[in-house]
């Protein structure tokens, strides 16, 4: 039985065991009992019966308990799976059960179900039963046991006062938003000590903190050395050119990686680090293209930092290392163009000449899907080893004289999708060390288990169907393998000596620490009260740390820890000319939901303790202590100015006014327990200043996300109200519906959000002019943008017409989120009259150097938007041109003449602007403009800007190269990586490759729609920025 109720987990069993307790005389069993005890895995279990309900008489409660939690060793936890079987006595067949794991230790020793089942129920037949479960107020409970071994130690750990250093030996980095990919690259980079002394090795003791990449990632280095506690990457980030808009947009880890190596090498050079990057991370490999009818042979050898392996189509790594060197024949259309041969079939392969010591695979887990038109993840099973002999991959001429046997060191994990996911890292630092997974601020040690089966993806085999019958598909899966030469191993992972480590970075950790001293002996306390909750506009009573949004203006106090209760309530008794009888102190608490609400007051008995010793026991997670402050008004009697009832609840009141559009704080109110939220219902009109009999809607503001309407006819208890949950209350009008809505203003030239929150009708219409009031601007200068769904990030500008109403923008028929985004501009003109552009101006590389915002008549030409360019631009000559071009999937699809009307244009156009090069304005009748598109291995898989390029008549591949590598502005260790091709125009040909650099292109017998294809890794990171997405740079 334990197998049909209980699912694997994965995990191995210590012990299995159960336990059936026969229970007599029901309705005359005290308020809780406990069963006999049992043993399971080394210690005493029993099952803990609340009969009638735990604070709850509906229902009967049941939990499974650890017999002696005071007399368990210290740190004492148990991993245990249960399931919790209540039947009849007499007829076992009629049964109701519950199952559940939980990390019992000596702060939560008990665990189970509070309401396991309705009471009322239990004592007649019903849902399919021919006979009650209570008979003659008997019934037996079963308690049915695994225990799990645990050789991580944080099985199920619920991490409240973990610490990463101390279990684990590291500690992790803190996400600034959107920056997983970059928090488990530096940790697996950090964890190469190799990688680490070459960055130590650059000079920096000169260099400005904010405009040096060097120095800002040597100091996190250093201080994921040296810190105990989470190191924060906002120095790194800002050392990037990056603000805080650029940190919540989630990357993709491994262009990250290439980018900043790229830039590291440049750093490096004529240092003592010079090449070493190229010496861990860089391998050979050939590309070779032989006839088969002539004796004709083309290759070329190139340095490569990574493997892109594909994942579709291969089972295992090695599957797919077959797939990279598989010979591939050229025939038929996709003929091999020679010097002197001309269309030939060819054979082509790929072979390595040689493999690094740090060996980075990528797995091709995003692919292009052309019947979805859209870029989708492939989540199959995927297998790789611990150890892996690439040495069959080689080219035959290749240094064999050493050991090609490779160790698993690191998997960069991705979770989730392609617009919204998550990464993490699991490395091993040391050669025989352990595993541990890198999760931004936490270090978990794990298992072999897990950083291999948990991450192949696909549909595990190991796992039952769900309810429907379908094997769940791992959304979770390894993305980057990181293998090191066994043979080199011990040099890459050779351990740092203090010699490594600059001195100047030693001085300033130094400082840091002293200064750190100081700041520990102060306590930081932040004080809300009625007034600032009455103003408060957001979630929560207050806003104290997402800053996304404007943070609350609290008083805050700097105290020495040592100071008592009494002293610091005195002094906020003459702070605030308050006697101090008439205040009590809240605690305010991180909630599991993310949310901070009152949880308990201080008691009086604390009243000669220091502060230090109740921000440890009430809020030791927080690293500051927050208070809410209640003033009592009157006294309850001669001596009592508080409740002090367990059955009541301090609620906090909010009132939703449509017509300003605002919130007020109606500060709190008690209410009891057992008494029902319509009892309440006049109560709450007279704080809104209501008729008492006036219609309401009430809803709990559960979290930021979640908002839930109250049964008026359920009590507080059954609602599961708790101190300092908040009630938002609202004047019902009508059935118009009123939903949360986030309008984020994206102010483009000063980088800056600005978030309102926002309840708006769902009929209202948008012309009416409302939100544009409460922003003092005209609502014909307004524009909305709609989100994403999934990443609600920007996805494109509404179209403006005189009826459209809020349901519509947001498209609330097919999708009901909790929330929902719109983003909005103030524009600088009238949208009535005018037509807006965003035009990207291309430098004398093709690379974006500005974004530039046009507004024109509607009635205008190219001609005249081309006009309003050369106002903004600076060229080359007086007597330059300029071209402007639509670009759609990273291909040029129209250029503009002039003569054109700008109505034209399509209204989500992706618009660039150039110079048009003087070598393309002097070419004679035999030269040829043809487009140049990017692309990384697949043709449908394009990135970058395309453009035009002039093919001069007679000139060779080797020469066209020079010219190509100019316009680009790429360096020419970046350009050895381009691989040039002949694109056919059809739909879905493959690329000709041109490997020979004396072919002559312009004898190559082209149509008009044929392009040149550059196959490289998008490591500039040109994106349509205009179109939302945002480019990977560093810019120091």
């Amino acid at each position: 039985m334990s197998y049909e109720i209980m699912p694997e987990l994965g995990y191995e069993i210590e012990e299995f065991n159960y336990n059936t307790w026969h229970i007599k005389n029901w309705q005359h069993l005290d308020k809780s009992i406990t069963g006999p005890e049992f043993e399971v895995g080394g210690w005493k279990w029993r099952i803990l019966l609340f009969p009638f309900g735990n604070n709850n008489q509906d229902t009967v409660s049941i939990y499974l308990d650890f017999v002696d939690p005071k007399g368990a060793p210290a740190g004492w936890h148990s991993c245990v799976q249960f399931a919790l079987v209540l039947c009849n006595s007499e007829d076992p067949t009629q049964f109701i059960w519950h199952q559940t794991h939980h990390r019992f230790t000596a702060e939560e020793s008990d665990w189970g179900f509070t309401r396991f089942y309705e009471l009322n129920k239990l004592f007649y037949p019903c849902e399919n039963r021919t006979r009650a479960i209570i008979e003659n107020y008997s019934a037996n409970i079963t308690a049915i046991v695994r225990v799990f071994k645990d050789p991580t130690g944080v099985l199920w750990h619920n991490f409240i006062n973990y610490d990463s250093k101390k279990v684990t030996g590291y500690v992790g980095l803190k996400n600034q938003g959107a920056t997983g990919y970059l928090n488990s690259l530096l940790q697996s980079l950090y964890c190469i000590t190799s990688f680490r002394k070459a960055v130590y090795q650059i000079p920096t003791e000169d260099d400005e903190l904010i405009e040096s990449v060097p120095l800002a990632l040597q100091r996190v280095f250093h201080n994921l050395q040296t810190s105990n506690i989470t190191v924060c990457t906002t120095e790194l980030t800002k050392s990037f050119g990056w603000n805080s808009f650029d940190t919540l947009i989630y990357r993709d880890v491994q262009e990250f990686n290439r980018v900043l190596q790229d830039n590291l090498e440049t750093k490096m050079k004529g240092t003592k680090a010079d090449g070493a990057l190229t010496k861990l991370f860089a391998g050979k490999m050939k590309s070779y293209i032989k006839c088969i009818n002539v004796d004709y042979e083309s290759s070329r050898v190139e340095n490569y930092y990574d493997i892109q392996l594909n994942v579709k189509g291969c089972k295992t790594l090695r599957d797919s290392f077959k797939d990279y060197i598989q010979e591939e024949i050229l025939e038929g259309d996709n003929k091999y163009q020679t010097v002197g041969y001309g269309l030939q079939v060819a054979k082509k392969r790929i072979v390595f000449e040689s493999f690094p010591p740090v060996l980075h695979l990528q797995l091709k887990r995003f692919k292009y899907d052309i019947q979805k038109g859209a870029i989708v993840k492939i989540n199959d099973r995927f297998e790789y080893p611990m150890e892996i002999d690439l040495e069959e991959f080689l080219s035959k001429d290749a240094d064999k004289s050493n050991s090609h046997k490779y160790l698993l060191h690191g998997v960069l994990v991705h979770s989730g999708d392609l617009h919204k996911g998550h990464y993490f890292a699991l490395l091993k630092p040391e050669k025989d060390g352990k595993w541990f997974k890198f999760d931004d601020d936490r270090v978990i040690p794990v298992t072999e288990n897990e950083v291999l089966e948990y991450n192949y993806g696909g549909k595990n085999p190991n796992n039952n169907p769900n309810k429907i019958g379908h094997t769940l598909i791992k959304h979770t899966n390894a993305y980057v393998l990181i293998y090191i030469r066994e043979s080199n191993i011990n040099e890459v992972l050779s351990p740092l000596v203090s010699e490594d480590v600059p001195s100047h970075l030693c001085k300033r950790r130094l400082k840091e620490l002293i200064s750190l001293l100081e700041i520990k002996k102060n306590l930081t306390v932040k004080v809300v009260t009625t007034e600032k909750f009455r103003n408060h506009q957001g979630f929560d009573l207050a806003n104290f740390d997402d800053r996304q949004y404007p943070l609350s203006d609290v008083q805050t106090y700097s105290i020495l820890k040592s100071e008592t209760y009494g002293d610091f309530k005195e002094n906020i008794s003459l702070d605030f000319n308050i006697p101090s009888e008439q205040i009590r102190l809240w605690i305010l608490v991180n909630r599991q939901n993310k949310t901070i609400r009152p949880d308990s007051p201080i008691p009086e008995s604390c009243f000669d303790i220091g502060m230090e010793v109740i921000h440890k026991k009430f809020t030791s997670r927080q690293n500051e202590m927050m208070l809410y402050m209640e003033v009592a008004e009157k006294p309850i009697d001669d001596k009592t100015w508080f409740p002090e009832e367990n059955d009541h609840k301090m609620i906090f009141l909010k009132y939703f006014d449509p017509n300003k559009q605002a919130f007020a704080g109606l500060g709190h109110l008690y209410v009891h327990d057992s008494e029902k939220v319509s009892d309440y219902t006049h109560v709450f009109c007279e704080k809104m200043g209501l008729p008492p009999d006036t219609p309401l809607k009430i809803y709990e503001e559960i979290k930021s996300t979640m908002i839930e309407k109250m049964n008026l006819e359920s009590t507080f208890q059954q609602l599961e109200i708790q101190n300092g949950d908040i009630i938002c209350l609202q004047k019902d009008l009508s059935e118009e519906e009123y939903i949360y809505t986030f309008l984020y203003s994206i102010i483009l030239l000063k980088h800056y959000i600005y978030i309102y929150i926002f309840f708006f009708r769902i009929r209202e219409y948008i012309s009416s002019g409302r939100f544009a009031t409460h922003l003092c601007t005209d609502p014909l200068r307004l524009r909305f943008t709609s989100a994403f769904s999934t990443s609600d990030t920007p996805k494109s500008i509404i179209k403006r017409t005189t009826a459209l109403i809020l349901s519509e923008m947001l498209q609330t028929a097919n999708l009901r989120p909790s929330t929902h985004i719109l983003f909005y501009e103030v524009l600088d003109v009238e949208l009535e009259t005018k037509k807006f552009f965003k035009v990207a101006w291309l430098g004398s590389t093709i690379r974006e150097e500005e974004i530039i915002d046009i507004y024109l008549q509607k009635n205008a030409i190219i001609s005249d938007l081309k006009e309003e360019i050369l106002k903004k631009v600076s060229l080359s000559s007086p007597n330059s041109r300029i071209r402007l071009f639509e670009v759609h999937h990273n291909k040029i699809n129209k250029d503009y003449s002039g003569t054109e009307p700008i109505e034209s244009i399509q209204e989500f156009a992706t618009l660039y602007a150039e110079e048009i090069p003087m070598d393309e304005i002097v070419a004679n009748q035999y030269d040829r403009i043809i487009q140049i598109c990017h692309f990384k291995e697949d043709p449908i898989s394009l990135h970058g800007i395309p453009f035009k390029f002039i093919i001069k008549n007679g000139e060779k591949l080797i020469d066209t190269k020079v010219r190509l590598r100019q316009r680009l502005g790429m360096s020419e260790n970046d350009f050895s990586k381009v691989k040039i091709s002949i694109m056919p125009g059809t739909l879905y040909a493959r690329p000709e490759y041109l490997y020979d650099e004396n072919i002559i292109i312009s004898e190559i017998k082209l149509s008009s729609k044929d392009y040149l294809g550059l196959d490289y890794v998008d490591s500039i990171g040109q994106v349509e920025r205009i179109r939302g997405s945002e480019a990977i740079y560093i810019r120091n």
